[in-house]
């Protein structure tokens, strides 16, 4: 069975730091782009960060350039985002997702069609 699985998630104050990882497991995605993604209550998901393939290629959502940074591990199938700089407005549910094509940049975000469970992320003023 093919699955994303987030971890990291949590409460933390304004002005800290959190490390989402991102595993997946069932085969490999190392020729897939992935992204992370967030909704907020109310709000419609969002692409917040992605990266392609071979990690040459890398967006950001406006909101996070600068405080973000999105990693992955082709070895390991992980991908991770470095949030630092947090404030209430990245509170929300934190979701990694898989490109369905390969070799893309990945910065379309009606490319992803694998979804992992998600992680809340609250961030406190």
């Amino acid at each position: 069975q093919v699955q994303l699985a987030e971890s990291g998630g949590g409460l933390v104050q304004a002005g800290d730091s959190l490390r989402l990882s991102c595993t997946a497991s069932g085969r490999t995605f190392s020729r897939n782009a992935m992204g992370w993604f967030r909704q907020a209550p109310g709000k419609e998901r969002e692409l917040v960060a992605s990266i392609s393939w071979m990690a040459t290629s890398t967006y950001y959502a406006d909101s996070v350039k600068g405080r973000f940074t999105i990693s992955r591990d082709n070895a390991q199938n992980t991908v991770y985002l470095q949030m630092n700089s947090l404030n209430p407005e990245d509170t929300a549910v934190y979701y990694c997702a898989a490109s369905a094509n390969w070799f893309s940049r990945g910065d379309v975000s009606a490319e992803y069609n694998l979804w992992g469970q998600g992680t809340p992320v609250t961030v406190s003023s």
